[in-house]
């Protein structure tokens, strides 16, 4: 199926809140050929055939948040995750996010363009928003796990005690060395424990250019459920890196994320079914890993975030939209609501409250590990590109209508630090008296 035309609406939304990283303020904002053209108090836009307008009073008006970590359609342990670049998109829109950046996995022997180029085709005729892609380079060793079952433990459990979180923590710690010595960014996905946390905090404190991600699921759950005596409950729960068991351990990274010392959020969308997840019954080694959070991310950190009181709006908007722009060399064409900016825009209710559960979610998955949690804050309304595409619970997408996003390299934001690091660090050279003295009994002078 080929990709649609978007059609182009204009919009005026009015009465609401504007919210950026920085700064907040009462204002309309004006948008035409899916760009923003005006954001100012009273817009009073030529009034005509075709113009669109939204009360957003008693609202923010908020970037489109950016899910910098997803996994849609996913070949995974001889299956393949729920969320194709349909429904994931789909639900993301319903959620707030009007971007997502998956992950080209390469399977052994196939090169990294070839990856990209098969997500890409994959993705072109289905995503309802824009995306991006990462491409990865994993591997990794089973011999930990072996042990596991050697002794007995075939249950979820098993999962997170083959994978500790020490193990987390030196991985972590690794990278940022080696990053650090050869004076190299480094950007820390899917960021699960304290430990781990704790690393990147300390070499953030250092001054090191590095960058931690927690995710909705690391924000608003722990690893407590693998010891649930329903096994289709704890497994569902299965992902890489684990969930922690320390119950304080979403509060401890929601603190850190508040203050700066982590700094975007991602979901690892990665859906499998409880048939799939059965898949392990016997053996968690078996278990599909991934959980949902795609549609769920926005309002959970709200809930957890913000409506907690450990961050305002306006560092919430960095968190989930405008840092990963930044980052990922996105800004200020997304993350931010400005002219020129592309009109990725939220009308976010933080007085509505929402029950998060797989009866009513658009995930392709019939169960979410955030049932029954009540949210305080909810997007009504969903611009991408400038057209509405979620109001008051009603959809109007078409597959394909979203564009791949390249993304140059060497984004400012992350370049400056490490510029300022070359800098600071360069060694200076030592300036000393010549040497004058004898070598095995011959005068020698050495300048």
């Amino acid at each position: 199926m080929p990709p649609q035309t978007r059609a182009w609406q204009r919009l005026l939304i009015k009465g609401g809140k504007v919210v950026n990283d920085d700064l907040s303020v009462v204002a309309d904002v004006y948008v035409e050929d899916g760009v923003v053209q005006q954001v100012g108090p009273g817009l009073n836009p030529e009034p005509s055939t075709g113009l669109v307008v939204l009360d957003a009073s008693n609202k923010l008006v908020i970037p489109g948040g950016i899910d910098t970590h997803t996994h849609m359609e996913f070949p995974f342990m001889g299956s393949r995750s729920k969320d194709d670049f349909y429904t994931g998109t789909k639900a993301a829109i319903a959620g707030g996010t009007t971007m997502i950046i998956d992950f080209a996995i390469p399977q052994k022997g196939c090169s990294l363009t070839e990856a990209f180029d098969t997500w890409k085709s994959w993705a072109d005729p289905k995503v309802c928003c824009d995306y991006s892609l990462h491409v990865a380079v994993t591997w990794w060793s089973k011999k930990g796990a072996k042990k596991m079952l050697a002794m007995g433990i075939t249950g979820p459990e098993g999962h997170e005690l083959c994978r500790p979180e020490e193990v987390e923590a030196e991985a972590t710690q690794r990278a940022i060395t080696i990053a650090n010595a050869v004076n190299c960014p480094l950007y820390v996905v899917h960021v699960m424990s304290k430990s781990s946390a704790k690393v990147i905090s300390n070499a953030r404190r250092e001054g090191k250019v590095v960058y931690g991600e927690p995710i909705a699921a690391s924000l608003g759950t722990d690893g407590t459920n693998y010891w649930n005596k329903d096994w289709a409950h704890a497994a569902a729960y299965v992902m890489g890196p684990p969930l922690r068991p320390d119950p304080s351990t979403p509060g401890f990274l929601m603190n850190l994320l508040a203050n700066g010392d982590l700094s975007v959020t991602g979901t690892d969308n990665c859906t499998f079914d409880t048939c799939q997840k059965a898949l392990g019954k016997d053996d968690f080694t078996k278990i599909p890993n991934g959980v949902n959070g795609v549609e769920d991310r926005m309002s959970v950190i709200w809930e957890k975030g913000v409506h907690s009181g450990k961050m305002d709006e306006n560092r919430f908007v960095a968190v989930t939209s405008t840092n990963a722009a930044k980052i990922f060399n996105l800004y200020p064409k997304k993350g931010r609501i400005a002219v020129g900016s592309d009109a990725d825009i939220v009308i976010w209710d933080p007085k509505a409250t929402r029950t998060i559960s797989a009866k009513t979610h658009h995930q392709a998955n019939n169960f979410n590990i955030f049932e029954g949690m009540v949210c305080h804050g909810v997007p009504v309304v969903t611009v991408s590109r400038g057209k509405v595409v979620y109001e008051g619970g009603v959809f109007n997408v078409t597959a394909g209508e979203g564009k791949y996003v390249s993304r140059p390299p060497f984004p400012p934001y992350v370049y400056k630090r490490v510029r300022q690091r070359e800098q600071v660090c360069q060694p200076v050279p030592v300036k000393r008296a010549p040497y004058t003295g004898t070598v095995s009994g011959t005068p020698v002078t050495q300048k």
